[in-house]
């Protein structure tokens, strides 16, 4: 038996550990690292839109993989750790809170929604071919 490398190489709950700290991670630097003042302006616009996209994407991932919620749940939460956000921004010294910045935070969740989708088919269309042999 061949062994693999990599991800697929973890045992059970290899995966599943490393997106659960993903999340942890990820909302700990939300909260925690975010509420320093030098943390403003840290990433210029547009590009901090592309930040909110790709951190909420990772959290989405991780809430879905790490703590085996179903997409949607994943991301309701992720959504709802988005507003938070922005509460927490607006009372935040030299931090502003903005809708655009929840709608980033939108986008990158409906992508990693789409990629959770992509592969949960993928992996039904393979155990049904396993199936038929």
């Amino acid at each position: 038996m061949k062994s693999k490398v990599g991800f697929g190489a973890m045992p059970r709950g290899g995966v599943e550990l490393l997106s659960m700290l993903a999340a942890v991670a990820v909302l700990v630097a939300l909260f925690a690292g975010g509420s320093q003042p030098q943390a403003a302006g840290l990433i210029p616009a547009p590009w901090d839109k592309l930040a909110h996209v790709a951190v909420f994407g990772v959290l989405t991932l991780s809430l879905g993989r790490g703590f085996s919620l179903p997409p949607v749940w994943a991301g309701g939460v992720a959504a709802l750790f988005g507003v938070a956000d922005e509460l927490h921004q607006s009372s935040l010294p030299g931090r502003v809170a903005g809708v655009e910045d929840w709608v980033a935070d939108l986008v990158g969740i409906a992508l990693a929604l789409a990629v959770l989708h992509w592969r949960r088919r993928a992996v039904a269309r393979a155990a049904s071919g396993e199936r038929r042999r």
